[in-house]
C-alpha cells in the first residue's frame, strides 16, 4: 500500500514558495520602477485566501508593505517637489522597503509569520 500523503515539511516548502517569489518581486521593484511590486501585490491578493494562517500573515504583510509604501511615496514625492528634503527621504523609503522585505523573507525562511505584520515601520 503506497502512502501518497506528503510530509508537513514538503507541504510547508511548497506553500512558502509563492511568498518567497513575491518578496523577490517586491525587491526587484526597487530597480524596475515598481512594476514587479505591482505584480507581486496582485498575486498576494490571489494567494492569501487559501494559505495557512501563518502564511496569511505574510501575504497581509506584503499587501500592507505595498500600500504603506505607496502612501510614503506620495508623501516623499510631494516633499521632493516642495523641498530638497524629499530627495533624501526617497533614499530612506527605499531602505525601509528593502528592510521590510528582507525581514519578512527571513521570517518566512524560518517558518514563522512576520514579527509585526501590522507595523508601519519594520
Amino acid at each position: 500500500m503506497s502512502n501518497t500523503h506528503t510530509s508537513d515539511s514538503d507541504v510547508s516548502r511548497n506553500e512558502t514558495r509563492m511568498p518567497q517569489i513575491l518578496y523577490a518581486l517586491y525587491l526587484a521593484g526597487l530597480v524596475t520602477a515598481n512594476l514587479t511590486t505591482l505584480i507581486g501585490l496582485v498575486f498576494a491578493y490571489v494567494y492569501r485566501k487559501d494559505a495557512a494562517p501563518w502564511l496569511k500573515a505574510h501575504y497581509r504583510y506584503l499587501i500592507r508593505t505595498f500600500w504603506i509604501g505607496l502612501l510614503y511615496f506620495c508623501i516623499v514625492f510631494t516633499l521632493s517637489v516642495l523641498t530638497m528634503v524629499g530627495s533624501l527621504l526617497g533614499l530612506l523609503l527605499a531602505v525601509w522597503f528593502g528592510v521590510r522585505c528582507v525581514t519578512g523573507w527571513l521570517a518566512l525562511r524560518k517558518g514563522e509569520p512576520p514579527a509585526r505584520p501590522s507595523s508601519w515601520l519594520w
